[in-house]
């Protein structure tokens, strides 16, 4: 089994996210992340949806999402053929700060950097790949954490985007 990134463009519809994400309950498949956004047209919304499958399964969900009424269209990608970040935050007590440089080379090795100062905890940021994000909780975890939080992945394919293609075909074909 094979990480896929789908991405499915749709009219902003109420009710539409539940619909899509039960395409994947009925199959009893689990979303390992899954995004909502604009896209680069402002009429039409973005789903990045991260599944864990074949890619015959991968082939019949994006077959099964572009039946849906709203939806324009979806499309499935590998690792290697998109760009792709999360963003996570931890929020760590303000004494691990007091205790030497420990922290400070953490969060300069991870490439993290720090958000928020309070009394009371520090927040950090980190974006990354979900290893280095896991990484560097890892780390945290040994010298104290008081919360975490992963987004989803967020992605952009790195051939021009195919759903600008694909609506000028739509709209060739309508004119035609």
């Amino acid at each position: 089994m094979t990480n896929y990134t789908i991405t499915v463009f749709t009219e902003d519809q109420t009710g539409l996210l539940s619909r899509v994400v039960g395409i994947f309950n009925r199959r009893n498949l689990n979303i390992s992340s899954l995004t909502t956004s604009a896209s680069s047209d402002e009429s039409i919304f973005r789903f990045t949806i991260v599944v864990k499958v074949t890619e015959e399964m991968v082939i019949k969900l994006v077959a099964q999402l572009d039946k849906q009424v709203d939806v324009l269209k979806a499309f499935y990608y590998e690792d290697a053929d998109i760009v792709y970040q999360e963003i996570a935050l931890y929020k760590v007590p303000i004494e691990v700060f007091t205790n030497g440089s420990r922290v400070e080379v953490m969060i300069r090795r991870h490439n993290a950097r720090v958000l928020l100062i309070e009394p009371e905890y520090v927040v950090i940021e980190k974006t990354g790949h979900e290893y280095e994000t896991e990484a560097l909780l890892t780390e945290l975890r040994q010298i104290g954490l008081y919360e975490f939080v992963r987004s989803g992945r967020v992605a952009i394919v790195k051939p021009m985007e195919r759903l600008n293609s694909y609506l000028q075909e739509l709209k060739d074909e309508f004119e035609d």
